[in-house]
């Protein structure tokens, strides 16, 4: 018989009460900000006026010791021995109107809920201005539960009085004063309680949680760590609240974490700080560790709880430093972004900010030496989509490559974030998955950002205008208005051809941020007859910079439509590079990562081992079912952001070499043997020819032949034949440093978001 990780028990709400005032029951906003309406808090008053069945409730024993003392606060701040896990929202609506105390709104607001009763008809009313003036309202049934509350009911019924002009009969006054006390007597109201024991987990708890919420509201890991920390540290979780707040409100004076590229949320914050302390991205071990459980014995420890703690506190600190905040942000701004117009993917600020702690922190780097890196580093994971595609993975890669290098040195953190930098914007990337990636219309895509950010970075100007390009993200709000990407082909000419439909009229190749003069502006024109009488008007070396900004072809007025769009993609990527190569130095050249560069890295999001293609190691045979393996990962990689595969080193990376793969061949059993293999399978495999996507070598590591699939990213979905799918019908993706099938609805959502 299964063990029962809960027991069934009751509170009164006056016992919920008194419980959370004196700390033995905590009440954070665990699961989200106070998020109800007022007119939710009504409504609840409401049914358990009336007898209504309100919900069950959760707690969850935390396995704090009684009298266990906060960490880092005074020896009165307890540690609660119970948590709100469900009905979090309406226990703080009750509480806050029980005890007159103000909520925290979602924009870290304190605001009070006023909730009236009308007593000649047994209605709550959410108070406001006109309420509190109208006689037949207790506007504020708060007062109910305060030592003052018979002279609330007295001073109603003179309000009362005064307006009928009459004395209210003894029977009707009776009556209204019976319907207020069944008001007061809420206090009374029994609630039904679930409690979960201490010895059930965060899993566990998430996923009963779950199964009871009729909201479907699922808990994630962040969720649990700041819980834990409003059981032990609740300065901690305050100071995150607080920097957090202060980073948004307005009103806050002097220096505050206001910036042009980010609001940051409490768990947010939360997962910089673990990045830092612990070296870790995934939260699922991390609740255990801040628990002090020893993850190998499952032992709980009071010294080890506040070792983790001592450290999570050290790593905050870092984190909340308003000055390492900033010059992150310097370090953003000079990659070319300007502000959070030009920002698509948040974890890449986070997480590269927590690769800037460690890098000034642990390997003593100053903020001069760490701005070009972090700067390249950026640009690198936001233009690449990093950390958008399972972030956690692909974090804790990359801080496991830094936990290899030895503390303080600092060069030997700048060649690693180098090494992965060049790894990830190989020839292959500018010349194919970047063009690719840039074959859409979505005005949000990362491609589009890296565009802008480059022409910041290059100084450019807009097309037709002496105006900058970085003028029109001035992160204070004072750029042009009348300045907005516009079509080159214009929408009427394309529609006269046949061309129709956001995705071709609008499509990023076809935009550009263009100023036009007067005599243009309503104009349709093909762009052979408009461009002539502009170019009258401009000096032709101001056309012609721009012309290279604005990745414009020699000849682009009389170009058929797509190739003008194929042509000018490619060019937009060269200007991406140019302006990214701009951070690597004056006259540096960016090197690209060797294949044995790769194999020392490890596999991540982007590079995949194979031992081998054809000959089985362990069978010591030919093994046809191995071409599968091959399928999937260039697949996942044309489906993502492209990647190499390196067959003929083994997960560990060792390398193996491929020389056996070599004598299953037949009469070719060399290279080109090898590549024709290749070729037929990918050809025979999958959806899209890939010849302009795959490129095949065979570079020689440790005397031994590798075989290395450069693979770009496609510009459409691809999909494979394996021995499962006898026609191309599987979607596969990159994951963090795995492939991944896809089906369903997150196919659809996938293509939806990566292709727009």
């Amino acid at each position: 018989m299964p063990t029962t990780l809960y027991r069934d028990t009751g509170y009164s709400l006056n016992h919920l009460i008194e419980d959370i005032k004196i700390g033995r029951i905590g009440l954070p906003d665990i699961q989200r900000p106070f998020v109800w309406s007022a007119a939710k808090a009504r409504d609840l008053f409401d049914s358990m006026y009336r007898g209504y069945p309100i919900g069950t409730l959760m707690f969850w024993e935390t396995g704090a010791e009684v009298g266990t003392r906060q960490i880092g606060m005074e020896s009165a701040t307890k540690a609660p021995q119970l948590l709100i896990v469900d009905g979090q929202q309406r226990l703080t609506s009750l509480f806050a109107v029980l005890t007159g105390r103000p909520v925290l709104t979602k924009s870290f607001e304190q605001r009070y809920i006023k909730i009236a009763f009308r007593p000649e008809d047994q209605t709550f009313e959410v108070a406001d201005a006109a309420i509190e003036r109208d006689a037949h309202f207790i506007p504020d049934i708060s007062a109910l539960w305060s030592d003052g509350y018979k002279n609330t009911v007295r001073q109603f019924f003179e309000r009362l009085g005064k307006t009928l002009e009459e004395d209210l009969p003894t029977d009707y006054k009776d009556e209204l004063e019976d319907r207020i006390d069944r008001v007061r007597d809420l206090r009374d109201f029994r609630f039904q309680v679930i409690e979960l024991g201490s010895a059930t987990d965060e899993e566990q708890v998430a996923e009963i949680f779950v199964r009871i919420n009729s909201e479907g509201v699922k808990l994630n890991q962040s969720d649990f760590i700041l819980t834990l920390m409003s059981v032990h540290w609740e300065k901690g979780r305050r100071q995150l609240e607080d920097f957090s707040r202060n980073a948004v409100d307005p009103t806050v004076t002097g220096e505050s974490p206001r910036n042009p590229f980010l609001d940051p949320g409490p768990d947010q914050l939360l997962r910089v700080a673990v990045a830092v302390a612990f070296r870790r991205a995934r939260l699922q071990h991390v609740y255990n560790i801040l628990r002090g459980k020893d993850l190998e014995t499952g032992q709980v420890s009071v010294e080890r709880r506040q070792e983790q703690f001592a450290l999570l506190a050290a790593a905050q600190e870092k984190v909340l430093d308003l000055s390492s905040w900033h010059e992150f942000f310097r370090c953003v701004s000079s990659a070319g972004f300007r502000s959070r117009k030009m920002i698509t993917s948040e974890n890449a600020l986070l997480f590269s900010y927590a690769i800037w702690l460690i890098g000034h922190h642990d390997f003593s780097l100053d903020a001069s030496a760490l701005r070009p890196a972090i700067a390249r580093w950026f640009f690198m994971a936001h233009t690449t989509g990093r950390y958008t595609t399972s972030p956690e993975s692909q974090l804790e890669s990359d801080l496991g490559r830094i936990a290899s290098l030895q503390t303080g040195d600092g060069a030997a953190f700048l060649a690693e974030l180098d090494r992965i930098i060049a790894a990830n914007f190989t020839r292959d990337y500018w010349n194919i998955s970047l063009p690719n990636r840039l074959d859409t219309s979505s005005s949000r895509s990362p491609a589009l950002f890296a565009y802008i950010a480059a022409l910041n970075l290059l100084d450019a100007e807009v097309l037709f205008s002496d105006l900058r390009i970085r003028d029109l993200f001035d992160p204070s709000g004072a750029a042009p208005t009348s300045i907005e990407r516009d079509r080159l082909f214009h929408g009427k000419y394309l529609n006269s051809l046949g061309i129709s439909g956001t995705r071709q009229t609008s499509a990023i190749a076809n935009m550009a941020y263009v100023e036009w003069p007067a005599d243009e502006l309503d104009n349709a024109d093909p762009p052979a007859d408009y461009l002539p009488r502009i170019r009258k008007k401009i000096d032709p070396q101001k056309m012609a910079r721009q012309a290279q900004w604005h990745a414009l072809p020699v000849g682009w007025e009389n170009m058929d439509y797509p190739t003008f769009l194929e042509r000018r993609r490619q060019l937009i990527a060269g200007v991406v590079r140019d302006g990214f190569n701009t951070l690597t130095g004056e006259h540096q050249k960016y090197s690209q990562a060797t294949t044995a560069d790769l194999i020392a890295a490890g596999e991540t999001q982007t590079t995949e081992f194979k031992a081998s293609g054809r000959w089985n190691v362990h069978t010591k045979t030919y093994d046809p079912n191995l071409a599968q393996n091959l399928i999937k990962t260039v697949c996942g990689f044309l489906n993502s952001e492209g990647g190499f595969l390196l067959i003929g080193v083994g997960d560990d990376g060792q390398v193996l070499g491929i020389e056996d793969d070599f004598t299953t061949l037949g009469k070719k059993q060399n290279a080109d043997g090898y590549e024709l293999f290749l070729r037929q399978l990918l050809d025979d495999s999958l959806s899209a020819s890939t010849a302009p996507t795959v490129r095949i070598s065979f570079p020689v590591v440790n005397a031994k032949t590798v075989c290395k699939l450069s693979v770009a990213a496609s510009a459409h979905p691809v999909f494979a034949k394996t021995a499962k799918a006898p026609k191309p019908s599987e979607f596969w993706v990159r994951v963090g440093n795995a492939t991944k099938q896809l089906h369903g609805d997150d196919l659809v959502k996938y293509q939806k978001e990566h292709w727009g």
